[in-house]
């Protein structure tokens, strides 16, 4: 067994090489590659990923560099999903709100078979107090809202970074959403499927606009319009 860490990166020469060194070092019970895909990023991103994978030795995890020309982070999402060679797939972020280390706990029910997709909840952790902000909490709880509403889902955190699947079952869905838009989508395709989303709680560790973060109150609005959309398209 293998879990395939897909890693879609523009523009986070900062974070990239503390993110991958998580990563890298993250212990567990099945072997796992980490596939970086880099959205055409403009600073040093690539560079400094060269670098660490230059730098890199193990026998459990393999790392690999996918170039390709921005299109956005659904795009390089599904490239990396495409390029994948493990039975589960994790999304990561490049930034640190996330932690690697709590892979273990997310990949668990699709091991033991008691599930096909996890989400890691921020919000079954009730120790995570802080947000990015009032506008990316009220949106978040919004798209989950409508995630429920109108796919009859008992979801706490729909637009979570770590969205977990068993590889065969992610490969086999046509996702058409290149930007953020590919995540509410994706969602919508599995439930409309009668498959049911597993949850565990997990950390975050916010970041605010000033550091870089890329998300705003129009992909709340996409996501929302896709939510709809897929659930009466034939």
């Amino acid at each position: 067994m293998k879990l395939s860490v897909v890693m879609p990166v523009y523009n986070e020469e900062k974070t990239i090489s503390q993110i991958l060194d998580l990563v890298s070092k993250v212990k567990l019970t099945i072997d796992k590659e980490i596939i970086i895909i880099d959205d055409g990023s403009t600073d040093g991103t690539a560079k400094k990923v060269k670098e660490f994978i230059k730098n890199f030795k193990s026998k459990t995890t393999k790392l690999k560099l996918i170039g390709k020309s921005n299109g956005g982070k659904g795009s390089a999402v599904k490239k990396g999903i495409k390029e994948s060679t493990g039975d589960i797939i994790i999304i990561q972020d490049a930034d640190m709100e996330y932690n690697p280390n709590e892979y273990q706990e997310v990949i668990n029910p699709i091991l033991s078979k008691k599930a096909e997709v996890v989400y890691g909840s921020r919000r079954l952790k009730k120790s995570n107090k802080q947000y990015s902000g009032f506008a990316f909490y009220a949106g978040g709880v919004l798209v989950t809202f409508f995630t429920n509403f109108l796919y009859g889902s008992k979801l706490t955190d729909e637009p979570t970074c770590y969205k977990t699947f068993d590889s065969k079952l992610v490969k086999s869905l046509e996702i058409q959403g290149n930007k953020f838009e590919w995540e509410p989508e994706v969602t919508a395709k599995i439930l409309k499927k009668g498959i049911k989303i597993h949850e565990v709680p997990i950390s975050y560790y916010p970041r605010h606009k000033s550091d870089g973060k890329k998300i705003n109150w129009k992909d709340g609005v996409q996501a929302i319009y896709t939510l709809f959309y897929w659930r009466f398209k034939e």
